[in-house]
């Protein structure tokens, strides 16, 4: 099961609480501002600013 686009509208990136999106491949979400991904482990976001991965803009 994928995540819905109603808990999407309403996550948000824990650090700079900027709107995060699903990665291209689903397997994480990518924060608009601070371009870290945070994992989705079996279906549930991990929004742990600890587990979250930065990539390049």
């Amino acid at each position: 099961m994928a995540i819905s686009k109603e808990l999407l509208e309403i996550l948000a990136c824990p650090l700079c609480k900027e709107e995060v999106l699903l990665t291209p491949d689903g397997t994480g979400l990518k924060c608009k501002k601070c371009h870290r991904v945070y994992p989705i482990r079996d279906d549930i976001p991990v929004l742990l600013i600890d587990e979250a991965k930065i990539e390049e803009p």
